[in-house]
């Protein structure tokens, strides 16, 4: 691990993350280095870490056209991510916070592409709550064959490609969301090559759902964008509800809002919130 590294802490929903401001890409983040700092007991504590970092300087391949800033995401367990919903939010905030960009809209490079964000609340001082709206990108869903196993129960489930893989199931009445015991992840069956993320989801009402979230490379958070994008993607595949009109997903840690745009682009609009900077002494 390097000597010594800034960190700010912050989380969207309650996903929460350790975010490394490295404008130049001077940092050595390697999966170790990730794992130390997302420990809750020994470390900062996160579900991931974000590298806030120039795209020209991040080591990547980008096209020429990318946004300037590029969010270098891991999960908690060092591996790599390709998308983060709630951590492109929290970023958009860092950003704004430490004077990296100054317009309300910007855009967002990550492994998944670019990403829009609008910011449309920012709290009064440096703390307080940013209010957030992400453009996710068009989302890709499949009907197939795959089950996930909860509780003894095989539910049929849909595929979602946000950027980041999700398998979503929907719980049959009798089966409590809140009782279920994800400290171990759910097995999916086929299992996807490049695993999955999994959501389990109860209607509440018209337009409304509450989920809980598997996350591949951290297990149970208490909330994730992506997987909340995909979560309204399948409700409203499954309600036939082609309207466009915004979905609201309740997820332990909070609410979230997601809607389409004209051309079919999913957004994701929430809270983000900075709580503590620091730099580690190891």
């Amino acid at each position: 691990m390097n000597d010594r590294i800034h960190f700010t802490k912050g989380h969207g929903t309650e996903n929460d993350f350790v975010i490394l401001d490295d404008p130049d890409g001077a940092l050595e983040l390697d999966a170790a280095t990730v794992a130390a700092l997302a420990d809750r007991r020994a470390g900062i504590g996160g579900d991931g870490v974000i590298r806030a970092v120039r795209t020209r300087r991040a080591g990547i391949e980008a096209p020429a056209d990318a946004p300037e800033w590029f969010m270098d995401y891991r999960n908690a367990d060092g591996s790599i991510a390709e998308m983060c919903g709630n951590g492109v939010r929290v970023l958009a905030a860092h950003l704004q916070r430490a004077g990296h960009v100054r317009e309300d809209e910007f855009a967002v490079w990550t492994r998944a592409g670019a990403r829009a964000v609008a910011i449309l609340q920012r709290p009064p001082s440096h703390g307080g709550t940013w209010s957030v709206r992400l453009g996710m990108g068009e989302s890709r869903s499949t009907q197939n064959a795959r089950t996930v196993e909860v509780a003894g129960h095989m539910l049929s489930a849909t595929d979602v490609d946000m950027g980041n893989p999700h398998t979503v199931a929907f719980l049959p009445s009798g089966l409590s969301l809140e009782e279920l015991d994800l400290t171990r992840r759910p097995a999916l069956d086929p299992e996807p090559v490049d695993g999955a993320n999994i959501e389990l989801v109860v209607e509440l009402g018209q337009r409304h759902v509450v989920m809980r979230v598997f996350e591949r490379g951290v297990g149970e958070t208490r909330s994730c964008g992506t997987g909340v994008a995909a979560v309204a993607v399948a409700a409203a595949l499954r309600a036939g509800d082609d309207t466009g009109q915004p979905w609201t997903v309740d997820v332990p840690g909070g609410r979230l809002q997601v809607g389409w745009t004209a051309t079919g682009e999913v957004t994701l609009t929430g809270p983000a919130q900075l709580v503590a900077e620091g730099a580690t002494l190891v």
